[in-house]
């Protein structure tokens, strides 16, 4: 039987690991909000499951209806835009001297939120597998280090990070493989073109190139786990 993965997050990025995962074998399921967004799901041959990733009880559903109709799920990506941050607030929340709390609620909380409900949920439904399974978070280059004007968002990542740091070395003895992928760099799609354009390429990443990096981590074997990886396209600054 074929293994299972479920994209949380699947527009974007979260369609093209659908896309890379469905050419290598694997069933594929993509958790979303947006009927638009499902419908595109359906389109690239994958099953599509109305849920909200950031609701615990939500996204615990999800997982339980998509097992029941593919048989199993072997590995949970977690590709969500998560921060909520207010409407008029800089991007990455500005300043800590004029950043609100509601800002810190949407670029910070949000943030880390939405790592603890997909860990929470993924880690009980790849329990039920007695082979375990994987769990990806990805995040950006705000999980490596923090920027001016940006504090707030990079709180949130380097909880999400930390999150995941616990989860990996919680489970790794029961066969359960967590990993953080940071994408240190902003990524060339659809929702990105408008302030893109005039990008050189190699400064964006390729999101089928990010997708083959999510199958890299899924597929590894147990004696020999990466539990953080970084990618960083060659036209971007790359700081150790």
């Amino acid at each position: 039987m074929a293994k299972t993965i479920v994209v949380l997050g699947a527009r974007n990025l979260g369609g093209a690991i659908i896309d890379h995962f469905i050419e290598l074998g694997w069933n594929a399921a993509g958790v979303a909000r947006s009927e638009d967004t499902l419908a595109r799901v359906r389109e690239r041959g994958a099953l599509a499951v109305a849920a909200d990733a950031s609701d615990l009880e939500s996204l615990s559903g999800a997982l339980t209806s998509i097992r029941e109709q593919t048989g199993s799920v072997d590995a949970v990506i977690d590709a969500v835009t998560a921060f909520r941050g207010p409407a008029g607030s800089p991007f990455g929340g500005g300043e800590l001297a004029q950043a609100t709390l509601d800002g810190f609620r949407g670029w910070t909380v949000a943030v880390a939120e939405q790592a603890f409900v997909f860990l929470s949920a993924g880690i009980a439904a790849l329990r039920q597998n007695e082979g375990g399974g994987a769990l990806v978070q990805i995040t950006g280059g705000s999980s490596q280090r923090a920027y001016p004007g940006r504090g707030l968002w990079a709180a949130g990542a380097f909880a999400t990070r930390a999150l995941v740091q616990a989860a990996a070395q919680e489970l790794r003895a029961e066969g359960i493989h967590v990993a953080l992928l940071a994408v240190d760099a902003t990524i060339e799609s659809p929702k990105t073109e408008a302030f893109t354009r005039d990008q050189p390429k190699d400064a964006l990443a390729d999101m089928s190139q990010v997708a083959e990096a999510v199958a890299y981590l899924v597929e590894q074997g147990a004696r020999a786990y990466t539990h953080e990886l970084t990618v960083t396209p060659a036209g971007e600054r790359w700081l150790p």
